[in-house]
């Protein structure tokens, strides 16, 4: 079950189940979850990569200690739509995941997510140290709460219907 897109995901989670959202990067994985109701997104403290057998044994940890059913994985695409060399990177990475675990991933269009987080950061006054820490799993959390969003969205019209 490698990737979903977010209707085919919100057809599959059953009730209480909770979603981590992913912002892939070259140093760092930046991690979010999901309360059961999957309402809010909350940044967790990120993964420091080291090479991918480990990056993924550190993740599935993460998601057995979480009971997460899912992951929602920023596709870092370029502001005029195209796909670069860090969408084949997010894209193989999810490939090598699939061989590892049945967690399916979803992936979510993140432009801007690391600004909106940016930005966040700076309206908390957060000090440029800190955000550095902290600026990819503020992304993750940016990146999982559009997805929460939009999957309310689709349970509302599927309740309506």
């Amino acid at each position: 079950m490698a990737t979903l897109t977010l209707e085919e995901l919100s057809q599959v989670l059953a009730p209480g189940q909770p979603v981590a959202g992913l912002d892939l990067g070259t140093k760092t994985i930046g991690l979010s979850v999901s309360d059961i109701g999957r309402r809010l997104a909350t940044p967790r403290p990120v993964l420091k990569r080291v090479k991918f057998t480990q990056d993924a044994e550190l993740l599935l940890a993460f998601a057995s200690k979480e009971k997460i059913a899912a992951f929602v994985i920023g596709l870092p695409v370029n502001m005029d739509g195209s796909a670069g060399p860090r969408v084949q990177a997010t894209r193989a990475f999810v490939r090598s995941m699939s061989e590892k675990t049945d967690i399916p991933f979803v992936f979510w269009d993140e432009r801007l997510s690391t600004v909106a987080a940016e930005r966040t950061l700076i309206e908390m006054d957060v000090s440029r140290k800190k955000r550095a820490e902290r600026i990819d799993s503020a992304a993750a959390s940016f990146i999982l709460q559009g997805a929460l969003d939009r999957l309310s969205s689709l349970a509302r019209t599927a309740g309506a219907d």
